[in-house]
């Protein structure tokens, strides 16, 4: 193979090469955990440096116009956000359309009150010799 040759453009975009000469993501495989880990915690940090400086901003605010009412707008704006960055930075990247489902065999529906299953008849005994189980009755007086 000459030098000229695989200098070319069409030998690095064969290989997995861009126009820069840096090499092509190739595989379909979900980022690295770790990768995903700082990109949450950048997430979170994110949102949490707004927090700090919304109350330092409310109490200039307060300092300026004297009108409570405006800091405490202020503040109650920043009261959530560190639950809305708890919820954003533990949320995980969305699955892929061929990812599959892990648990299929999900009952459909649960009961709210579940019942005893009823005792199969034994071998050898008919359904008039089975004890009969006594009906309770709950009028609701204790």
């Amino acid at each position: 193979m000459t030098p000229q040759m695989w200098n070319s453009g069409a030998m690095k975009r064969e290989l997995g090469f861009d126009d820069e000469g840096r090499p092509v993501l190739i595989t379909a495989a979900a980022p690295a955990y770790e990768e995903q880990h700082r990109a949450r915690v950048r997430k979170y940090l994110t949102i949490m440096s707004f927090r700090i400086p919304a109350l330092i901003l409310a109490a200039v605010a307060y300092g300026i116009w004297h009108n409570g009412l405006i800091s405490l707008a202020i503040v109650a704006v920043s009261i959530p956000l560190p639950w809305i960055a708890v919820l954003i930075a533990n949320d995980r990247p969305p699955r892929r359309a061929e990812e599959p489902r892990r648990y299929e065999n999900a009952p459909r529906h649960t009961a709210l009150f579940p019942r005893a299953e009823r005792p199969a008849l034994e071998v050898g005994l008919s359904a008039t010799a089975q004890p009969r189980a006594a009906h309770v009755v709950d009028d609701g007086s204790r």
